[in-house]
């Protein structure tokens, strides 16, 4: 069995995640590169069912540097597009230029790899959004991302911000405005 990266994530009682991460300058230290590689290969493996199962892993697709304790305005998202390829997204100072009007959720629900408890409720997020990035190299790109990574970034995005998603459920009536979105 290939060896997980240590990578230790924390959990939502961790006050740091409710920080701002800070805007990075480039280069990047060698060490920050190092650890972008580790986290999606964290990501990737805990895709994978017989890893997950080996190392006891929640799968995941998202990590941002803040669920790690670094403050930093970095997150990566890994999304296997067929059954053992992966998609890599590495995403440093983003910045949403454009998103769409249509609304849309995770009918079974968002997760979190910081939040390690059921939650039920809805949260509504762009369909479509543009966002303009960096890579781990400093090369500038945009990206426009839909459905489940338009999800996912955004649920990201909200961590550099201090943002978890249970914040985004109304806690009085979790499935409010449900029909207002489409359910993905």
């Amino acid at each position: 069995m290939e060896k997980l990266p240590k990578i230790k994530i924390l959990d939502e009682k961790n006050k740091i995640l409710r920080t701002t991460s800070k805007e990075v300058t480039f280069p990047l230290p060698e060490t920050d590169i190092q650890r972008i590689h580790d986290m999606l290969k964290y990501l990737e493996m805990s895709q994978i069912e017989e890893t997950r199962e080996f190392y006891n892993l929640r799968a995941g697709m998202g990590l941002s540097y803040i669920q790690i304790g670094i403050p930093k305005r970095i997150f990566v998202v890994s999304e296997e597009v067929e059954k053992g390829k992966f998609e890599r997204h590495v995403v440093i100072n983003p910045k949403i230029k454009s998103s769409s009007e249509e609304m849309i959720y995770i009918e079974e629900g968002e997760g979190c790899l910081s939040i390690n408890r059921p939650t039920e409720g809805i949260v509504p997020r762009h369909a479509r959004i543009t966002l303009e990035a960096y890579d781990e190299y400093g090369n500038l790109y945009n990206i426009r991302v839909r459905e489940e990574l338009a999800v996912c970034f955004q649920h990201e995005i909200d961590h550099l911000n201090g943002i978890l998603f249970v914040d985004r459920i109304d806690s009085k009536n979790p499935y409010k405005n449900k029909e207002k979105y489409r359910a993905l």
